[in-house]
């Protein structure tokens, strides 16, 4: 029986990647999508941001209005397009095989993408709407099992601390808790986007990646990332994946009931509604995860 806990197999991962993985929570895998990909994508999101090209719902496009009240347009407002599974292009990545072959490793060989962000950091905004604070994913998600379920950052062009790249808190997810979020202290905030407090001492690790890298991380990981501090875009993809028989779980009374709140008027939906529709399979069998029928 494998002693592994946060991981799954060797399919994409050597024994030394998964101990990595074990211990910090996160493993970066360097020349994971390849250019023409990436550049697919970049056109997709210039396209839609320009009016060139339809989309349909549910992908939200989310911009920043430090920037549009500069009287900034199109890509260069926008801070990320949000829910983009549904859209084909988009959903490549999703497909991806290297992208895949590495999270079926972690979450194991049945799995379906469950949210889907492009994310845009535009320069000369609001340095408070350039952040992302301090934060756990899995605040976000009404469903477990914990472990089988994980993000992926792939970098679009290289990203330092000039442009605004993620940073963590190596092996924060072995601590197993789930921490109180809300929004931070700050002059201006983005919506949703939620923080956690007393963690400023944690010793962090900054993520300097080369266009095509991809980090993969635990939903309990507290990362984050910093201002946009250079003069362009600093772009990524970035999707969680999780196990296609995980379970819807009531938060009602929990510390994620205050996101809850906040997200069901935007969508017009319950939680679990918005997870089975902005959802989509990927691979291996479908399970019963996203199937409307299923009930808590």
């Amino acid at each position: 029986m494998s002693s592994k806990r946060y991981t799954k197999n060797n399919k994409a991962l050597t024994d030394q990647q998964r101990d990595f993985y074990e211990q910090n929570g996160y493993i970066i895998i360097k020349n994971n999508v390849p250019h023409h990909l990436i550049d697919e994508l970049c056109t997709r999101f210039v396209e839609i941001c320009e009016n060139r090209v339809p989309y349909e719902m549910p992908l939200i496009i989310a911009k920043d209005k430090s920037l549009l009240e500069k009287g900034y347009t199109g890509q260069h407002a926008v801070n990320k397009f949000q829910d983009i599974l549904h859209d084909d292009v988009f959903f490549k990545y999703a497909c991806y095989q290297a992208v895949g072959d590495v999270v079926e490793s972690i979450i194991g060989p049945n799995f379906s993408g469950v949210t889907s962000m492009f994310l845009n950091k535009p320069p000369f905004g609001h340095p408070d709407l350039s952040i992302h604070p301090l934060h756990q994913d899995l605040y976000y998600f009404p469903f477990r099992p914990i472990n089988t379920i994980v993000g992926t950052w792939t970098a679009m062009e290289d990203v330092n601390e000039m442009n605004g790249c993620l940073f963590a808190v190596p092996g924060s997810h072995r601590r197993e808790e789930l921490y109180e979020h809300d929004y931070p202290k700050q002059e201006r905030r983005n919506r949703f986007y939620h923080g956690v407090q007393g963690f400023e001492n944690e010793p962090r690790v900054n993520f300097i990646m080369d266009k095509g890298d991809t980090v993969f991380f635990h939903p309990l990981l507290l990362h984050g990332s910093g201002v946009n501090k250079s003069r362009s875009c600093r772009r990524a993809i970035s999707f969680h994946f999780a196990d296609s028989n995980s379970y819807f779980i009531d938060i009602t009374g929990t510390i994620q009931e205050k996101i809850v709140k906040e997200f069901e008027p935007q969508y017009k939906f319950d939680y679990m509604t918005i997870y089975r529709r902005k959802g989509r399979h990927v691979r291996g069998n479908k399970g019963s995860f996203l199937n409307y029928q299923s009930n808590l």
